[in-house]
C-alpha cells in the first residue's frame, strides 16, 4: 500500500509506480558515476583494493614493531570527526533532513564530510534514500539478503543491480541538488578530497611523528580504512544482528556495538521505523554521540527545527509492530487496549505506519508522508520555519 501525497488515501501499489522519465543530472553530479572515466565498481576495485593493501600494511608494521611509533589515537580521532561527518551531516542532516542548520553548520559538516572520502554528499545521499525507500529489494544498494559480504562491501565491488540502476536514474532529489553546499562539494570534490583528506592528515603524520612518506600515506589509509568498515557495519551488521522492538517485520536491528562504533547509528530498527527523527534512536544520548553533536550545536542556536516522535506516536507503533522486547515500564497500560486501540492520530496516519514496509519513508521531505503525521511530529528548538 502506499499513500497519495493530494489525497492521502491508501491505494494499491500498481497505481503507485514511478513514471520511468530518467532525470537530467547537471555535470557537477553526474561526473561522480564514472570516477575518472571508470566504472563505479571497477574504480572501487582499484581505489579500496590500494585501501586495503596500505593499511594491512601499516598494521603489520605497527604490530612487528617496525613502525616508529603509534599513531593510532590521531587516527581514530580524525577518523570518528570524519566519521560524524557521515552520521551528522550526511546522513541525518542532508539524507533525513531530521533538523536544519546554519551556512557555518553547514560548512563544518561538509568539511567533515569530505575528510571521510566517502563520495560526494549527493551521491551518498541517493544511495541512501533509495536504501530506506527500496530497502531489501533488488533495488536496495546494499540488499542485506544477498548476504552479509555484499552489504558489506560487496555492493560496491559489483555491477549495480538492474532495478538499482533504474532506481539511480529516477529517484529525485531536487532539494540537494539545489543545494549550494552539496553542489560547491560535488564539483571540486576530488580537489577537496586531496587536501582534507590526503595532504593535510598526511602533513600532521609527518611533522609531529616523523614517519617515511611511505609511512604517512599507509597511516592515513589505515585511518581511513577503519572508518570505513565502522559506516559499512551499519548497512551489514546492524541489518543482520539485533533487536526488532518497533518493528518486527523489517530487517533493521537494534545493535548497540554498531551504534558504540559508529556514534549512534546503531539504533536502526528505530531509525528505519521512524527516519525522520534527529536522535536516530528513542534515547537520545545512549551511546549515541552523533545526537549530543546535534544537541550541542542547538544549544548554540546553529541547529534547529530538530524533528522527533510524540510518546503518543511511539506506543502506538511499538503496539502495531514491536515484537514485544520493549520495556514499557512506566507507560500507563490501562488508557489503551492492545487489541482494539483508540487512536488519537488519524487513520490514514496510523495504517501508513503499521504497512510503512511496503512504502517505507525516507526522511521527512518525502512527499509521501501526510501531513496529519507531520502535524503529531515534535519539533525541537523550533525557529517557526518548518
Amino acid at each position: 500500500m502506499c499513500v497519495t501525497k493530494k489525497s492521502k488515501e491508501l491505494v494499491n501499489d500498481a497505481a503507485c509506480e514511478e513514471e520511468v522519465v530518467e532525470r537530467k543530472v547537471h555535470e557537477d553530479f553526474s561526473r561522480i558515476d564514472k570516477p575518472f572515466g571508470l566504472e563505479q565498481h571497477v574504480f572501487n576495485w582499484l581505489w579500496l583494493g590500494t585501501a586495503h593493501v596500505f593499511a594491512f600494511y601499516y598494521l603489520y608494521l605497527d604490530i612487528t614493531g617496525r613502525a616508529r611509533t603509534s599513531t593510532i589515537l590521531f587516527e581514530l580521532l580524525f577518523g570518528y570527526i570524519a566519521g560524524m561527518g557521515i552520521t551528522v551531516g550526511c546522513h541525518r542532516y542532508w539524507t533525513h533532513k531530521t533538523f536544519k542548520a546554519n551556512l557555518p553548520l553547514q560548512i563544518i559538516l561538509m568539511t567533515m564530510q569530505t575528510m571521510s572520502n566517502q563520495y560526494p554528499i549527493r551521491k551518498w545521499s541517493l544511495d541512501h534514500r533509495i536504501h530506506h525507500k527500496y530497502t531489501d529489494t533488488n533495488a536496495d544498494p546494499h540488499n542485506s539478503t544477498r548476504g552479509f559480504w555484499f552489504s558489506h562491501i560487496g555492493w560496491l565491488l559489483l555491477p549495480k543491480h538492474p532495478d538499482l540502476q533504474k532506481k539511480l536514474k529516477t529517484f529525485d532529489m531536487p532539494d540537494l541538488e539545489n543545494d549550494p553546499i552539496v553542489r560547491f562539494q560535488s564539483r571540486w570534490y576530488w580537489t577537496l578530497t586531496a587536501i582534507i583528506h590526503f595532504i593535510i592528515p598526511i602533513c600532521i603524520f609527518r611533522y609531529f611523528w616523523g614517519l617515511s612518506m611511505i609511512h604517512c600515506i599507509a597511516a592515513n589509509y589505515r585511518r581511513y580504512l577503519v572508518s570505513l568498515h565502522i559506516t559499512w557495519c551499519v548497512n551489514s551488521v546492524a541489518h543482520i544482528w539485533g533487536d526488532k522492538p518497533y518493528d518486527k517485520n523489517i530487517t533493521p536491528a537494534e545493535n548497540s556495538w554498531v551504534s558504540f562504533l559508529a556514534a549512534g547509528e546503531g539504533w536502526h530498527n528505530y531509525h528505519h521505523t521512524f527516519p525522520w527523527d534527529y536522535k536516530a534512536a528513542e534515547l537520545g544520548w545512549k551511546i549515541n554521540p552523533s545526537t549530543m553533536f546535534i544537541d550541542f550545536f542547538a544549544w548554540l542556536g546553529w541547529a534547529y527545527d530538530l524533528k522527533t516522535i510524540s510518546q503518543t506516536m511511539l506506543k502506538q507503533r511499538l503496539h502495531r509492530t514491536g515484537n514485544g522486547s520493549h520495556n514499557l515500564q512506566g507507560i500507563d497500560e490501562t488508557i489503551f487496549d492492545k487489541d482494539d486501540f483508540d487512536y488519537s492520530v488519524p487513520a490514514d496516519v496510523t495504517e501508513l505506519m503499521k504497512d510503512c514496509i511496503h512504502q517505507p519513508i525516507w526522511g521527512w521531505d518525502d512527499e509521501t508522508i501526510p501531513e496529519d503525521l507531520r502535524n503529531v511530529t515534535k519539533t525541537l528548538r523550533s525557529k517557526g520555519n518548518n
